[in-house]
């Protein structure tokens, strides 16, 4: 299982290649809330998104031999785009295998940053078996999504820079669509907040995760028809889903609609633009399933890749 030096040890060695995303508060958002309520905002990292944090950290550590070899991974947007970065930035290549119903922005930035995007339909094809035939056909490495150990540790350095500003906090709500992220930092906050609770979050129809966590066993779902295309996998890692039971006090779920209202919350009071994952966390806040008053909160904006017009049209 993945420990908390080996989140000390990824966040040195990402450093060169990350931003260290601040943090925003709004005045009116916390008296609706009746909490305190923190930002982490990845909506500003390298891709638009916490993503590079692992992929860096994997493919930073790779041996000269792996590098030459080249990697793949499968990924519907932030993950391709980290993918894609880092190798370009460390001095290898790239094939990202990518399901027909990603954003278009994601993979015209993911074939930007100079990696092959092979497209798969992802209501009949398994991105994963397409990324291992390819992986054992060329001989590249595989660098997955979210199960792995230095992908985890990588994203769970975004607990390392809260800490750095924040003394206390009560709870943090963190997006949940593989596990990689919530796994990661379930680990940093309970190490450097000894007391905090952790919530993951999802959508109501992306809702493996809430079932996994309550009977403590990995399910599997359909590809769920919603908004937030960060939480469409399918099912937990199994490293996730062990760290998960762990280190996790609760997992929630919210509906697209109020994923929606969230976005509008965020981008009205913040001025910043989220992705419909990255939203998921705050609605949960706003929900309030859990009764919390007077509490400090972490919320994990975990990403800012949409376009334009998708992002407008929900809000109207």
């Amino acid at each position: 299982m993945v420990a908390f030096s080996d989140i000390i040890a990824a966040n040195a060695r990402i450093q060169k290649a990350i931003h260290k995303t601040p943090i925003l508060s709004s005045g009116l958002i916390n008296t609706q809330t009746n909490n305190s309520i923190f930002f982490k905002c990845e909506n500003f990292q390298r891709i638009g998104a916490f993503k590079i944090r692992g992929a860096y950290n994997k493919i930073a550590s790779l041996s000269r031999d792996e590098l030459k070899r080249g990697v793949v991974a499968f990924s519907s947007g932030n993950h391709a785009q980290g993918v894609a970065l880092a190798s370009r930035m460390i001095g290898t290549t790239a094939k990202i295998v990518m399901p027909n119903n990603s954003p278009e922005i994601k993979l015209n930035a993911t074939r930007a940053y100079g990696a092959e995007v092979i497209i798969y339909d992802f209501l009949t094809g398994n991105r994963e078996l397409i990324g291992r035939k390819i992986a054992e056909d060329e001989n590249r490495v595989l660098v997955p999504p979210f199960d792995d150990e230095l992908i985890i540790a990588g994203q769970g350095t975004i607990g390392l820079e809260v800490a750095e500003k924040i003394k206390n906090l009560d709870y943090v709500f963190v997006p949940v669509g593989g596990g990689g992220l919530l796994a990661g930092n379930a680990i940093s906050f309970k190490s450097l907040y000894p007391k905090i609770k952790v919530i993951g979050v999802e959508t109501e129809n992306a809702n493996d995760a809430y079932q996994s966590f309550r009977k403590k066993e990995i399910v599997t779902i359909k590809p769920p028809d919603t908004i937030a295309d960060g939480m469409r996998t399918l099912s937990l890692g199994k490293r996730n889903f062990e760290i998960i039971l762990k280190y996790v006090d609760d997992i929630l779920t919210v509906s697209d609609l109020e994923v929606i209202h969230a976005m509008e919350w965020i981008y009205s009071r913040l001025k910043i633009v989220v992705e419909p994952t990255a939203a998921v966390p705050f609605a949960a806040v706003m929900k309030n399933e859990l009764g919390l008053n007077g509490k400090e909160i972490a919320v994990v904006l975990s990403g800012g890749n949409i376009d334009v017009k998708d992002f407008f049209s929900y809000l109207k």
